[in-house]
């Protein structure tokens, strides 16, 4: 199967802002230009299905170019980028020190603002994809967050690198979050990766 990945515009949001789930808008200047550029590089997308967070940054775009290419947009909230609980729209700047290091010496089960952690992120995309595999579709379009989106590239080298065809197992998901959590953030927004699964 063949995705689509796409990252969402960038959201009406401050500089040093942690924001994850928050359900933050998109100028409609900026929407407007990704939902144009787009278009032309999915052409030969034209009726693929469209799946996508549900967040309003996603779901803008998802709309826009559903009505572009003809087809239709599902929205899964396992799609949705990491929950950060009580870090949600504050500064990183303003979280405290000690809490950071916690993090980082527990990247995979720590809960950044008691929210959530990078271990149910990949649980829960790695069930997206095992259902998105089994729909038969040849490609698909995904509009998603950066951090979903290192989970899934994390994913795909993983699956390249072993024959079998079942999902991740749990020891192999927890080394794919982990290298995930350390890939370059180096998504830009509006970004289109194509991304090969089996």
């Amino acid at each position: 199967m063949l995705l689509h990945l796409i990252r969402h515009p960038q959201p009406l949001v401050g500089a040093g802002i942690c924001y994850g789930s928050s359900d933050l808008p998109v100028a409609p200047e900026h929407l407007a230009a990704c939902i144009q550029t787009l278009q032309v590089e999915l052409a030969q997308a034209d009726s693929c299905p469209i799946y996508s967070s549900p967040l309003q940054r996603c779901s803008a775009l998802a709309e826009g170019l559903a009505a572009r290419l003809n087809t239709r947009v599902d929205y899964d909230a396992r799609l949705q980028e990491m929950h950060f609980g009580a870090w949600e729209l504050q500064a990183w700047d303003d979280i405290a020190r000690s809490e950071i290091d916690a993090w980082s010496a527990d990247l995979l089960y720590f809960r950044p603002g008691r929210g959530e952690s990078l271990w149910q992120v990949a649980q829960r995309v790695r069930a997206f994809l095992t259902a998105l595999l089994q729909t038969g579709h040849e490609h698909v379009i995904l509009i998603t967050h950066a951090g979903v989106i290192r989970i899934v590239l994390a994913y795909r080298d993983w699956q390249s690198s072993h024959s079998t065809l079942s999902p991740a197992p749990d020891d192999a998901l927890a080394h794919i979050a982990l290298q995930a959590a350390s890939a370059p953030h180096a998504i830009a927004y509006g970004a289109l990766l194509p991304v090969q699964l089996k």
